[in-house]
């Protein structure tokens, strides 16, 4: 052990919205404290705070120091957030509230699982803990079902969520072969699109992916629409109409965030007299206004004069995306993982630091079936927290293919991540 560790208590937190893993992540961080800083002797109590750093600045915890390991199993097992999460983004003086409750309880050891105003937060409550010559440890545990952080090929959260979206819209695609219209899925994802581009693992990746075959799949969803792309309602309409005009059916993906040329939301835009959040942003994961708004205009712009409208249906996925109880393997894995690497750089004497997931190499992964391929593998960085606090990763240019589509590219990168999917046969 390093000479400067400093005895005291630790605490772990969950933040922002639940996934399908992040308990795995709690059981990660428990287990490595539990077999390394406890076992040493430098941490006397394993504390669980109620609903994030609100739970902290009150003293309600939860004592998980002794936990049975068939209990941390199966919690490790269970979507949502057990110990209860918060949308709080504290402040300054939020922060101070925070570093008073850890003087008081003699919490040594600060970890944070959560996105990137979870690493933001610890950032400033470590910072202030250095100003006020506190020894505080602040550690960043990585989740988002949006994978919107620096610094990771992909987050925990992210790939139970991209399951659900490609299996959903593969059962919607029959839905929408058996009884044809145009079908619009409203999917997550306010500022990147990774959730929305995942609804491409939908169609038959056997043909999209398999180097012998030319013929792109013509699978839905034929049409995805993410932030990255500015997105013209016209042009919107035409495209829509071009692929319902020939095949007498439309299979549309579209994330919530979608934004025109100069920034502006289109929900902003269609939405009116729209709820808003506690950061002033228009209210869209909650709504279905934002597809039913779509398919408004598409029945009102392609009913033909005298006419009869085509049958257009919107859903919006919302929070139904998070925790659906059917979690990717990889997931399950890395998230934990990510947990017990947290707790292993408390224990090599780091005084703060955030986890990323790293895909070593090229890039290349294994596509199933490729005999060329590389199989998939990850490890485990410390990065800084200020190269990942209350920052924003986007869609890369390679993952993205014209204004409506996703690359091979981006099919090779998702799918080892969701695991084995179904294959459906056609008449």
């Amino acid at each position: 052990m390093p000479a400067n560790l400093v005895p005291g208590n630790a605490v772990i937190g969950q933040s922002g919205g639940p996934t399908a893993v992040i308990n795995q992540s709690l059981a990660g961080v428990v287990e490595g404290l539990r077999f390394g800083l406890h076992a040493a002797g430098h941490v006397k109590k394993i504390l669980g705070m109620r609903h994030g750093v609100r739970g902290l600045t009150r003293g309600d915890f939860l004592d998980m120091t002794d936990m049975h390991q068939d209990i941390l199993d199966r919690l490790a097992m269970t979507p949502s957030a057990s110990l209860g999460s918060t949308r709080d983004k504290p402040d300054a003086d939020y922060c101070r509230r925070v570093l008073d409750a850890c003087r008081t309880h003699d919490i040594r050891y600060f970890f944070y699982i959560g996105g990137n105003d979870s690493s933001d937060t610890c950032r400033i409550v470590r910072e202030m803990a250095v100003a006020d010559n506190f020894d505080l440890r602040c550690f960043h545990v990585p989740k988002t079902v949006d994978n919107d952080l620096k610094e990771n090929d992909h987050t925990p959260g992210f790939p139970s969520a991209a399951r659900f979206v490609a299996m959903a819209c593969m059962a919607d695609f029959m839905d929408n072969i058996s009884l044809p219209g145009i079908k619009i899925n409203v999917i997550m994802g306010r500022h990147a699109g990774f959730l929305t581009a995942a609804s491409a693992l939908a169609r038959r990746y056997d043909r999209n992916l398999n180097p012998h075959v030319v013929a792109e799949s013509t699978d839905g969803p034929q049409l995805i629409y993410l932030p990255e792309v500015p997105f013209d309602i016209d042009r919107f309409l035409a495209d829509a109409d071009r692929v319902y005009s020939k095949k007498g059916r439309c299979h549309i993906a579209v994330s919530e965030g979608i934004q025109d040329k100069d920034g502006v939301s289109i929900g902003a835009k269609l939405i009116k007299g729209a709820q808003t959040d506690d950061h002033g942003n228009v209210q869209l994961s909650g709504s279905g206004a934002l597809g039913d708004q779509l398919a408004d205009l598409l029945k009102t712009r392609l009913t033909p004069a005298g006419g009869k409208p085509p049958r257009v249906r919107a859903d919006t996925f919302g929070y139904i995306q998070r925790c659906w109880p059917d979690a990717s393997v990889i997931d399950r894995i890395e998230a934990r993982r990510s947990g017990r690497h947290a707790a292993m750089l408390a224990m090599q004497g780091h005084l703060d630091a955030s986890v990323a997931i790293k895909r070593p190499g090229s890039g290349s992964v294994l596509w199933m079936g490729n005999d060329n391929g590389i199989p998939y593998v990850s490890e485990y960085a410390r990065v800084e927290l200020a190269d990942i606090a209350a920052k924003t990763r986007h869609m890369p240019e390679e993952f993205i293919e014209g204004h409506n589509n996703v690359s091979r590219r981006f099919i090779e990168y998702c799918l080892p991540l969701v695991g084995d999917l179904p294959g459906f046969e056609r008449l």
